[in-house]
């Protein structure tokens, strides 16, 4: 048992239960903000981190998840924890159909696709379609999430929920990093044409980092519509998806414990300098600049991996 790693991840793991009780609402409030952001970047890390595909509309997976939560809750008044795994699989679904015409794509092209997607979800929201959306005023009205005996109503309870949720998708995001499936991703980022030559079916790969990705964020959705009780098409626009691809970048692409730090700058810093509003963003603005210079891959890049090889003539019998 690797205690050098145990103790550091236990005494911040009691930090982060304790430090609610020394804050008030509001700042609970940035840190579930802060949460929320930190299973996003998790889930759009596996897909612009693991696997090298660039991918800025995140936001609409975001979108579909929060949406079918808002949809179903107030006109079937199913419970919100219940439409939990519905959310993702919805989102999920909606990568696979969106994904697999465009997943032979590469680059800034790819990236200009998925920023269309995005959009297209956004202003098909604005339009309210098929009459369930709300139009540009979104969904009032959705269920807090319950459990028996129990209602999560203050940013206190919020916060035990959100971060519970995004300590679980750390630890499973980190299971799947060092998977094999983890190690398929990786091969594919570095050269996916060598990938494809040694057997991995690229294609079923890159569905998968994108319906896996998707489907985290669809769930994600479900938490945020419960917390703020209404959505609208502007909680999901570009702007979210350039939030969610930064704290990739900036935190270090491809290492989950810099994507948790990166959505700790990018969220907490602007609330931290809220009473420089006029400067606020410039200046945030130029350390990002600043950083991307000096340390073009985030503040904790990912390491190189080592494997070890079989020695040769292992199982052999000597001469």
């Amino acid at each position: 048992m690797n205690f050098r790693k145990i103790i550091p991840g236990a005494a911040g793991v009691a930090l982060l239960v304790g430090l609610p009780l020394f804050l008030n609402p509001y700042w609970v409030d940035v840190l579930n903000n802060i949460g929320i952001y930190a299973v996003l970047g998790l889930s759009l890390n596996l897909i612009v981190g693991h696997t090298g595909l660039f991918n800025l509309g995140h936001a609409a997976f975001y979108a579909v998840g929060a949406y079918t939560t808002a949809v179903i809750n107030t006109m079937y008044h199913i419970p919100v924890f219940w439409l939990l795994p519905l959310s993702g699989l919805t989102a999920g679904l909606f990568a696979l159909v969106v994904a697999r015409p465009i997943i032979h794509l590469r680059g800034d092209y790819l990236c200009i696709v998925t920023i269309g997607v995005g959009e297209i979800v956004r202003i098909a929201l604005i339009n309210d379609l098929f009459g369930i959306t709300g139009g540009a005023n979104g969904i009032f009205g959705i269920s807090r999430p319950s459990v028996p005996g129990f209602i999560f109503r203050t940013p206190y309870h919020f916060f035990y929920l959100i971060w519970g949720f995004a300590a679980l998708t750390f630890l499973l995001f980190r299971f799947l990093e060092y998977s094999r499936f983890g190690r398929a991703l990786n091969f594919l980022r570095e050269d996916d044409v060598a990938a494809e030559g040694s057997g991995i079916d690229t294609v079923h790969y890159k569905l998968a980092a994108f319906v896996v990705g998707a489907f985290w964020a669809g769930m994600t959705g479900n938490l945020y519509a419960a917390k703020m009780t209404t959505i609208s098409p502007e909680s999901f626009s570009f702007w979210e998806s350039v939030i969610m691809f930064a704290i990739v970048i900036l935190g270090g692409s491809g290492n989950s414990i810099g994507v948790l730090l990166g959505a700790a700058l990018i969220v907490g810093l602007p609330e931290l300098f809220r009473e420089f509003a006029g400067a606020r963003m410039l200046v945030f603005g130029a350390a990002m600049v600043i950083m991307m210079i000096f340390r073009t891959q985030g503040i904790l890049p990912a390491r190189p991996r080592s494997y070890r090889l079989p020695e040769a003539g292992a199982g052999e019998a000597r001469s």
